[in-house]
């Protein structure tokens, strides 16, 4: 058992702080680097260089230094660090602490990898430590990510490089079920590490939540919280927050909006962009490829790149969950040969955080959307990230093989394009990405469509998800903003569908919009086909058409592949009636009926051929032969006595029909009597229970009378069967109840 601090050994350490404290202040006031500049520029300091206070009340220079124990930092925080091996800083970190030390607000731009998380890690522990902030002191500091597992990957960092310090702090995240702890414990916490949702939430709904006194406030991956999907929460934290505060912005792809630096309220920042004027925009340590691969063979081409590669780690990016769902469950069924494991946005926050643990820890392929794509550091490196759908912007491209090549390791990514996504190449190439081209081995290739197909006709379950994927993949390019490289019209969707294993193509309810298609001349196709094959063209539920007409969701779809007229316009249906029919039958059209369309009459003939009236043959009952009644005084008779005779019958069956409704409500009566019974010796053998629910299965029932010989009561019959609580008072014996039941069953054997 840890043994108590003395009185007197907590008075010396608060002495021994506050001198820390005012050497630490005199030493980041001394010489400050200049406003604008980058520290980097400045020539490093030596390994044996003297540190801090030197004679006559000057310090060392800090500026420009490149190790940790050189800096103005606390005792605790360079302990943690040695630790921690943290020895040597990287780029970023040289260039951002000089000023993140002085309290000036930050924009760092560094390559992913490069050891941003330290970069404003140490700066929040250091400022709060100057300040003397405790744990009555509330929220000091709050540090913002766009994902849950990134806050989890900074908090253990925190934890790391604070575990000297004697600060609280929380990770409040979505997807856990104790949100009332939080709500008890949040006012407590000096540091934060949260989402935009949450820290929302918690702004909203927990009583006397203050962040009044906040000293700094942190954004990692800034671009990605400043851009449209956070807008609206990030405005509402923002307008929570004091404005006098430092803050710090961290990214590899920085933003330099003034719109996005106005909403911050920052004040004079320094951007920071260490890699700006290197040769690649992305780690030199990673050999990018990519592969012009044609949609219908892209699960063949991940599915033969897979096989070929069972002893790396790999990290495959899809669009949407429905994808990564649909791949993950049809690779396993197929049995690929490694562990595979799959991450997305509507998974549960537990199951997350264990797939990504186990990520880390084994060789395994891990199929994930853009979740996992900023941030994210596996503890052991990732051999191959596998983009098979394009990223929607160079950033988002950045941040995915940055999960690969960390910090001087190597690593390798490849880069599925579709041939109308060519341009995707030219803007990779504009922003300093260096991609080499490389064709796949075709006698290596693994077809694995035809397995697909096999699978959704052995599970029905996964055709839905099939087809889930398949829309989802399209809405995912339908709402790209760069239409230039994002182009649903292009796409050859009929054999998109079929690769997926689906035997038909799903419709595409949000394409509202007719696809421009390019008219193909009509003149050669009938002169092949002859006038005489016309009506040969097609044939739908063996009736032979003579035109076709498509609806628009099949032509949005890409049923027809078009060759190039001069006129691009929308196609007209007199068109598409001569168009070559899709290789894939279409559903058949409903037919609506006509109800302005003539009507026949009915003939009659008698024995001999001649024409009756309708309805003229009746059969005489009295002499049992048919004659013909033409007489209308004998069919008005006629219908007389039929009249009376179903009026007759229809009685009967209204007395059977009330009888068998009677004998029903009493059996039902009968059983709800019994239950109350039960209800009411369980009531009597419990303590303290309240029995207001014992009837709440008769507050919406019609009240049953036994001795009722009709369906209905007057209200002064009905009244004397009623007590003042409008219960039915006369009691049923045990006889009465014998008696039904014994009826109950005879009309039961009847």
């Amino acid at each position: 058992m840890r043994r108590p601090k003395s009185k007197k050994f907590r008075k010396q350490e608060r002495v021994s702080e506050e001198e820390e404290i005012n050497l630490l202040n005199s030493w980041i006031q001394f010489q400050p680097p200049d406003s604008g500049s980058n520290p980097m520029s400045l020539p490093p300091l030596p390994k044996d260089a003297p540190v801090g206070r030197l004679h006559d009340d000057t310090y060392s220079r800090y500026a420009g230094a490149s190790r940790f124990h050189q800096f103005p930092l606390s005792k605790k925080t360079k302990d943690a660090l040695r630790e921690a091996k943290f020895v040597a800083m990287t780029d970023i970190q040289r260039a951002s602490l000089p000023h993140a030390l002085c309290g000036r607000d930050i924009l760092g731009a560094a390559k992913t990898g490069s050891g941003k998380t330290l970069a404003f890690i140490i700066p929040v522990l250091e400022k709060l430590y100057r300040e003397r902030w405790g744990p009555e002191d509330g929220v000091g500091s709050i540090i913002i990510s766009p994902t849950r597992e990134l806050a989890g990957q900074l908090f253990d960092v925190l934890k790391i490089v604070g575990k000297n310090h004697n600060f609280s702090a929380g990770l409040l995240i979505g997807g856990r079920k104790d949100v009332d702890t939080e709500k008890q414990r949040v006012n407590e916490l000096n540091i934060l590490i949260c989402t935009p949702g949450r820290l929302l939430q918690h702004m909203d709904e927990t009583p006397n939540f203050d962040c009044t006194q906040l000293k700094v406030l942190v954004l990692d991956e800034a671009d990605r919280i400043l851009d449209s999907g956070f807008k609206q929460a990030l405005n509402a934290i923002i307008s929570q927050l004091p404005k006098r505060r430092q803050t710090l912005l961290f990214s590899a792809t920085q933003t330099k909006s003034i719109q996005d630096l106005a909403r911050l309220s920052l004040k004079d920042p320094e951007y920071l962009s260490v890699h700006e004027e290197s040769v690649t925009a992305t780690p030199t340590m990673l050999k990018q490829i990519v592969m012009v691969v044609d949609l219908d063979q892209k699960l063949d081409m991940l599915w033969s790149f897979i096989k070929t590669h069972l002893q790396s780690k790999t990290l495959v990016f899809l669009s949407s969950c429905k994808q990564v769902k649909f791949v993950f469950e049809a690779f396993k069924k197929l049995r690929p040969g490694i562990a595979l494991k799959c991450l997305h946005g509507r998974m549960k926050q537990e199951r997350r955080m264990a797939i990504y643990s186990e990520f880390c820890e084994k060789r395994s392929v891990l199929f994930s959307t853009d979740v996992a794509a900023r941030g994210l550091d596996f503890n052991k490196a990732v051999d191959w990230v596998v983009q098979v759908d394009c990223p929607e912007n160079v950033a988002s491209y950045i941040h995915r093989v940055g999960r690969t090549a960390r910090y001087k390791s190597c690593g390798n990514s490849v880069l599925f394009l579709l041939p109308s996504e060519i341009q995707m190449l030219e803007k990779l190439k504009a922003a300093k990405v260096p991609v080499h081209f490389s064709k796949p081995r075709q006698e290596r290739l693994q077809p694995v469509s035809s397995l697909l197909a096999s699978l959704l006709a052995k599970y029905p379950d996964m055709q839905h998800r099939a087809q889930r994927a398949f829309i989802t993949y399209l809405r995912s390019i339908h709402i790209q903003k760069d239409k230039d490289i994002f182009d649903v019209t292009k796409l050859p969707i009929d054999k998109y569908s079929a690769s997926l294993g689906l035997p038909m193509t799903p419709k595409i309810r949000f394409l509202n919009q007719k696809i421009k298609s390019k008219a193909v001349s009509t003149k050669s196709i009938l002169v092949e086909l002859g006038d005489s094959n016309k009506e040969n063209f097609v044939e739908v539920s063996g009736k032979k058409l003579d035109t076709v007409t498509f609806k628009d969701e099949e032509t949005e779809n890409g049923l027809l592949q078009l060759a190039d007229t001069a006129n691009e316009d929308e196609m007209k249906s007199s068109e598409i009636g001569e168009m070559i029919p899709a290789t894939r039958v279409l559903k058949k059209k409903k037919l609506k009926i006509n109800v302005h369309r003539p009507v026949g009459t009915r003939v009659v003939f008698d024995d001999e051929g001649n024409t009756l009236p309708p309805l003229a043959r009746i059969a005489d009952t009295q002499s049992g032969k048919e004659t013909m009644l033409l007489d209308p005084e004998q069919k008005a008779e006629y219908y007389r006595r039929m009249r009376e005779d179903l009026k007759k019958g229809d009685k009967e069956d209204k007395l059977v029909e009330r009888q068998r409704l009677r004998e029903k409500r009493i059996k039902q009566k009968m059983k709800w009597k019994a239950e109350e019974e039960d209800d009411e010796d369980d009531i009597s053998g419990s303590e303290g229970d309240e029995p207001e629910t014992v009837d709440r299965r008769h507050k919406k029932k019609t009240k049953v009378y036994f001795d009722s010989d009709s369906d209905s009561e007057s209200e002064s019959e009905e009244g004397e069967r009623k007590g003042n609580t409008g219960i039915t008072t006369s009691a049923v014996t045990l006889e009465d109840q014998e008696a039904l039941a014994l009826k109950l069953l005879n009309s039961m054997h009847s």
